[in-house]
């Protein structure tokens, strides 16, 4: 089975553009789904979050808003954040690829918005980067409820830039001209996964 990584910087349009993937039947792992599951009520990571931070969980589940706030500004803090929660989020997606594998797909889609800076593009036959105009981006985030500048400019700051993730992209779908044009090039990257798959060459 061929693994396509999908990333993308935010407000490039990422989520958008796995969902026409996942319209097409394709097997999508949504990273930040798999997130919110270990973040929510029962989930795996709320007790060594509030272990780590004490104060985040409510109701016994993280409080996302809380968390943020908490180490948004603290590389030392994401970093701890990160060790709790890569390790579970690694498990979760095992778990896809081998159901992806056992239903017979020929290929299947990691959404992780941070692909290249975890390494997981290693991990991945291809990737695909979702781009758009660095204008169009910033509309786009600012718009969303509670995002602010300061905020935008500081997520900005842990993704690696749009243009490195390009330069290292086997595919670029620009969300930039509405999504029925990124919907054709879905269509165009499906069609040669599944000839690649069956071993067609070009």
């Amino acid at each position: 089975m061929i693994i396509l990584g999908l990333t993308g910087s935010i407000g490039m349009g990422k989520s958008a553009t796995a969902a026409l993937f996942r319209d097409h039947g394709v097997p999508v792992y949504d990273a930040d789904a798999a997130v919110h599951a270990l973040y929510a009520e029962g989930g795996a990571a709320v007790a060594p979050i509030e272990d780590a931070f004490p104060g985040v969980a409510e109701g016994g589940a993280v409080d996302r808003q809380k968390l943020r706030a908490r180490v948004l500004d603290d590389a030392a803090a994401m970093k701890q954040l990160e060790a709790i929660v890569h390790p579970l989020a690694g498990e979760a997606q095992l778990d896809f690829r081998r159901k992806a594998k056992d239903a017979g797909a020929a290929f299947a889609v990691l959404d992780i918005p941070l692909l290249f800076e975890t390494g997981g593009n290693r991990h991945c036959n291809y990737v695909l980067v979702v781009s758009a105009p660095p204008d169009v981006q910033r509309a786009r985030v600012l718009a969303r409820p509670g995002m602010t500048a300061e905020a935008f400019e500081a997520i900005l700051a842990r993704q690696l830039p749009d243009a490195d993730k390009r330069a290292r992209a086997d595919f670029i779908v620009s969300t930039a001209h509405g999504f029925s044009f990124a919907r054709d090039q879905v269509r165009a990257i499906i069609a040669l996964m599944n000839r690649i798959a069956r071993g067609e060459t070009e």
